[in-house]
């Protein structure tokens, strides 16, 4: 069962929808909100799967609420301006669907929400068992926070105890990974384990300095400063070198 939340500010337009989620019973309407502010308070208590976003509303548009939230739920906007498709998807969004909502395009807004639970499921699966690439995209949850990311974009993997730090972007969410079953998992042509606290991403490195003791200190292209131990010192040279 899926949770659901509609945003709108016109009651007529959430109730015709509600009336129409009426045919999936996979998905239950949990709460109604007619504006950004009462949307964020409503996302925050409810936890839904899934919410139904008008873009104009009086005050804060939907786009402005997304950029409040700090975890997204599935988004499926329902507008009655077409000029907002192109942003809708560059945020990610499910699917749009124009008002008045047909209940095909209904329909088929709530398909791409099984597809895409279907795939976050798998991604979820393969991160506990195969090998990952760099084109792997996995799932990473920190608390109430939840991201989709391509290990390409991880430029550090840092052990925290039994938890593991990832550093993509701005983000450093922990997981409850240890660094070993990490290292296990990572291509070691693009990761590399540089100390007993730090697993890399050689595409993330800006510069390489000779450091104490035959060591090597690594710089990341977002700053962070990274000691090679001795003897990874070797291995890294030997990677590194035709």
């Amino acid at each position: 069962m899926q949770k659901a939340i509609i945003i709108d500010d016109e009651r007529l337009a959430r109730a015709e929808l509600k009336k129409l989620l009426l045919d999936f019973g996979e998905i239950e309407v949990v709460g109604e909100a007619a504006n950004a502010k009462e949307g964020i308070d409503k996302i925050e208590e409810l936890q839904p799967d899934l919410i139904f976003l008008d873009i104009q509303m009086p005050g804060k548009t939907g786009f402005d609420m997304l950029a409040e939230l700090d975890r997204a739920p599935h988004v499926i906007f329902t507008t009655a301006y077409d000029e907002f498709a192109l942003k809708a998807f560059e945020v990610n969004a499910l699917d749009y669907l124009m008002k008045p909502i047909e209940p095909k395009r209904l329909a088929d807004a709530i398909h791409k929400l099984h597809q895409a639970e279907e795939k976050e499921m798998a991604t979820l699966a393969g991160f506990n068992r195969s090998m990952l690439t760099e084109n792997d995209q996995v799932f990473v949850k920190d608390g109430e926070r939840c991201w989709f990311v391509k290990l390409a974009e991880v430029r550090l993997f840092e052990s925290v105890g039994n938890y593991a730090k990832v550093y993509f972007g701005t983000n450093k969410p922990l997981i409850l990974k240890s660094l070993n079953a990490l290292e296990e998992r990572l291509d070691e042509r693009t990761f590399f384990r540089a100390n007993r606290k730090h697993i890399v991403n050689f595409r993330m490195i800006d510069k390489v300095e000779p450091y104490f003791n035959g060591g090597l200190l690594l710089d990341l292209k977002a700053g962070e400063k990274i000691e090679v131990s001795r003897r990874q010192a070797v291995k890294f040279k030997e990677m590194m070198s035709l």
